[in-house]
């Protein structure tokens, strides 16, 4: 299967590009993204397989391609649809239509009525978080958490959103806990206390820090 690509453009129209390999391999895939001709590119490839036909999606980042798959885990959704979400709604847009159950916004893309829409969000709700933490790069921490302030001139708490500065190690260490059976809402605070006070080199780190605060 077909996950990455590194090539040059050779056509491209906002739907489809064929891209060229070092290895002088040509291949046509599907993104909603306009290159130049000649330019250099790198894509993550959702690589789908049918009886009759393979096609590749590609995506700029790994979480794009990780909510695409996730997309076509929903019944009634097909590689089509959900390039057309991705298309319509930017994975920020998408992720917190799906938490806040705006079916509107998702019925908004082609190919994504009301009852495509509706099962979107009762499918992925649960798991769309974990999606962001298996992916590269992405910090994942919920917004509209209170977090105390750091400027000497105020005290108090604020509603902010919380960046911790190693995204990779506090993702690991929320995954693990979660998968233990620990409520992320009860885990979350203390590893950002935790990760504030000490210096945390490894998730496993984080993970037995939090442990002893439950």
């Amino acid at each position: 299967m077909i996950g990455f690509i590194q090539g040059t453009v050779l056509f491209c129209d906002g739907v489809e590009l064929i891209a060229k390999t070092q290895s002088g391999v040509g291949y046509q895939i599907f993104c909603n993204k306009i290159f130049s001709e000649g330019a250099s590119i790198e894509l993550f490839i959702s690589h789908i397989v049918k009886e009759t036909s393979e096609d590749l999606y590609g995506f700029s980042t790994l979480l794009e391609k990780k909510i695409f798959e996730l997309l076509l885990s929903v019944k009634g959704v097909g590689p089509k649809s959900a390039h057309s979400l991705l298309s319509s709604l930017n994975v920020e847009e998408l992720i917190f239509a799906v938490k806040s159950e705006d079916k509107k916004k998702l019925s908004s893309a082609q190919g994504i009525g009301t009852k495509a829409a509706a099962q979107i969000i009762l499918d992925l709700q649960n798991k769309i978080d974990r999606i962001q933490m298996y992916t590269v790069g992405y910090s994942y921490v919920p917004k509209n958490i209170l977090i105390e302030q750091k400027n000497t001139d105020h005290s108090g708490l604020i509603e902010n959103d919380y960046t911790v500065n190693n995204s990779e190690i506090y993702n690991e260490a929320i995954l693990a806990c979660t998968e233990l059976g620990f409520s992320e809402k009860k885990i979350i605070p203390m590893a950002r206390k935790i990760l504030e006070s000490n210096n945390i080199s490894k998730a496993e780190q984080l993970v037995h820090l939090v442990l002893k605060e439950l």
